[in-house]
């Protein structure tokens, strides 16, 4: 298979991959040649009538120890259209070569054992990437971090694993322990280890990185909050308006402040009952956002702001009510006073909702965990835990299944077992050429 494997061009160059049994084939149906392995090299390029194509670099890759653990053979060649359509063109014509689908250099780097399940979904993420938290966390994931975790975590278990079998084939030899003392070691083992997975499992989930917090802009009628997400979006995303009950439904827009991606939503005033029943839909639906905000602008009086955990109270619209006793007097019990009209306030708003942000997202070096990998990661910790004095804590039979299972279950997380059912939709998220 080949593909193209840089940006689209024109370009300064542009990277054609060739994988597979056929790569040493291509590479010298082309260029008359192989190089030296892992050695560029510059070469004529022709098709197979002998017309020449480009002047390019050319490596080659003899496998396994390559990307896709198989034989590789890369072009770099100018990267103008003509060039790699002319290219592209010569390999289509090599018998048994075809170009290779989304995904499917680094489905096969996971098939040879090049990389794992997870590095493989790291790499997705980072290939995906639009915020600086989100290039960490999926560098992280691709370099092996969880994966690394894994090993370890395995490593532990086949010691368990191997005591439990010990003693359930060969308690009859003399070098091996036997009594009720090594089904009591076993369960202080396999608590130990689950106490790790669920240390783990209260990290916040990937999700959080890649799809953003959330952060809803909530308080009475004309408190501002959409004069407020305008402001923040730099654009004219909701309509301002003196007109009570203006804004019915959820607005959402994604930004980034400071590499960390956020979905702000601007909301329906809420007041305790209107006689317009769309507004009253609206004010529904900003109750639903408020509870499931990951961090919430408060723009009302402070003794009505909603009970939650990361609420930012705002005394909004300051450029109004300067001079205003009782209103400077309420609005000294909030976190911060702003005028998204005039710029008051915004800055620190900027800081306050990153400091927030930021307790919500792992610390630097810790690996967040997709969905499917924390549901392994329970199932995982689930089979490790046995109820002190029940039946299952003096059965070795039963406390080698439960070993075995949890270890099932981690090797669902590397992509060791149970996992065809994901491979294409996983894989489909690549580029062609990745």
């Amino acid at each position: 298979m080949f593909a193209l494997s840089s940006g689209m061009p024109p370009a300064a160059i542009a990277v054609v991959r060739i994988s597979g049994a056929r790569a040493g084939e291509a590479l010298r149906a082309l260029a008359g040649r192989l190089p030296e392995p892992r050695h560029a090299s510059l070469a004529e390029l022709r098709d197979r009538g002998g017309a020449p194509l480009d002047r390019a670099l050319i490596l080659w890759f003899p496998g396994p120890l390559t990307a896709t653990g198989e034989d590789l053979a890369e072009l770099q060649l100018h990267g103008g259209r003509a060039v790699v359509a002319a290219v592209e063109a010569a390999l289509a014509a090599i018998p048994g070569l075809r170009r290779a689908a989304a995904g499917e250099f680094t489905r096969r780097a996971f098939l040879n054992g090049r990389i794992d399940l997870a590095e493989a979904e790291g790499l997705a993420d980072l290939l995906a990437a639009e915020t600086e938290s989100q290039r960490a966390q999926a560098l992280g994931m691709a370099s092996g971090h969880v994966s690394r975790a894994v090993a370890a975590w395995q490593d532990r278990l086949l010691t368990l694993m191997a005591g439990a079998e010990a003693e359930l084939n060969f308690a009859d030899e003399d070098d091996v322990e036997v009594g009720e003392g090594v089904a009591q070691r076993l369960i202080l083992g396999m608590a130990t280890l689950a106490g790790e997975l669920g240390e783990w499992l209260l990290r916040p989930a990937a999700e959080v990185i890649s799809e953003g917090l959330s952060v809803v802009i909530a308080g009475p009628p004309n408190a501002g909050k959409s004069t407020l997400i305008n402001a923040l979006a730099q654009r004219e995303l909701a309509i301002v308006s003196p007109v009570a009950g203006t804004t019915r439904d959820v607005i959402e827009t994604a930004l980034a402040l400071d590499g960390i991606a956020l979905r702000f939503s601007d909301t329906a005033g809420l007041r305790a009952e209107s006689s317009d029943a769309i507004e009253m839909i609206g004010i529904d639906r900003a109750k639903a956002a408020v509870v499931a905000a990951d961090i919430l602008l408060w723009l009302g009086p402070p003794r009505d702001a909603p009970d939650h955990p990361r609420a930012i109270l705002i005394a909004a619209q300051a450029d109004r009510w300067r001079g205003d006793a009782a209103t400077e007097a309420e609005a000294a019990r909030c976190d911060l006073t702003l005028s998204a009209a005039t710029g008051e306030g915004m800055d620190r708003l900027h800081r306050m909702i990153v400091a927030l942000a930021r307790t919500l997202l792992p610390r630097e070096g810790e690996a967040a965990l997709r969905q499917r990998q924390r549901a392994a990661l329970d199932d995982a910790r689930d089979w490790l835990q046995i109820a002190a004095g029940s039946r299952e804590a003096s059965d070795l039979v039963l406390i080698a299944e439960r070993l075995r299972l949890a270890s099932g279950a981690l090797d669902r997380i590397t992509g060791r077992a149970g996992v065809e059912d994901m491979l294409d939709t996983l894989f489909g998220r690549f580029c062609i050429g990745k």
